[in-house]
């Protein structure tokens, strides 16, 4: 069993996170925006830092609104760089507006980021992460392997012998269609 289905059902802080979402497949493009955000944010960083920060992420980049934080301009990073209610990290704070930028192209090109996703699955892990690279910034190997595993693109996020393992399997992730 994985060490996070491990210790998340005996932490408050993680346990609805692990039961209800990691590793469920996503298809909404703000849902998908967050945690690509939150992912990056986590870098060198603990997952319950950012999941603690969670509801302050949203309200500092306006819930997830790609197109809105695609519009963030110098005020904007001024406003999250002095807001302590997030991860205050100039490549951070930058990489999610770049990013939301990147994600509007991609919304007027193939019509969402989930379809985006879809089109290039399935990958290995290595090729993800060429990928993100060439269309992203600030992707790191873990970032690309964590942000596609909690949305179901890569396995992982649970063990057979974890109990939510079978809803995952029932919800079909895609990783289940393809090669990982």
């Amino acid at each position: 069993m994985a060490d996070y289905c491990r210790s998340a059902p005996h932490d408050a802080l993680h346990r609805a996170y692990h039961a209800f979402e990691y590793g469920f497949p996503v298809r909404d493009d703000t849902v998908l925006f967050e945690r690509l955000v939150l992912e990056i944010n986590q870098a060198g960083l603990s997952w319950g830092t950012i999941l603690r920060k969670r509801t302050a992420f949203r309200q500092a980049y306006a819930q997830f609104d790609i197109a809105r934080v695609a519009a963030f301009g110098e005020a904007d990073i001024a406003r999250l760089l002095s807001d302590a209610g997030i991860v205050r990290n100039r490549r951070k704070v930058g990489a999610a507006i770049e990013n939301a930028r990147r994600l509007r192209e991609i919304q007027v090109r193939v019509g969402s980021f989930s379809a985006w996703l879809d089109i290039h699955h399935p990958r290995a892990h290595d090729e993800w992460v060429a990928l993100f690279r060439r269309f992203f910034v600030f992707m790191g190997r873990e970032i690309v392997g964590e942000f596609l595993m909690s949305t179901g693109y890569l396995p992982g996020a649970h063990g057979p012998e974890c109990p939510v393992y079978p809803e995952i399997i029932a919800a079909s992730p895609p990783w289940l269609s393809g090669p990982a």
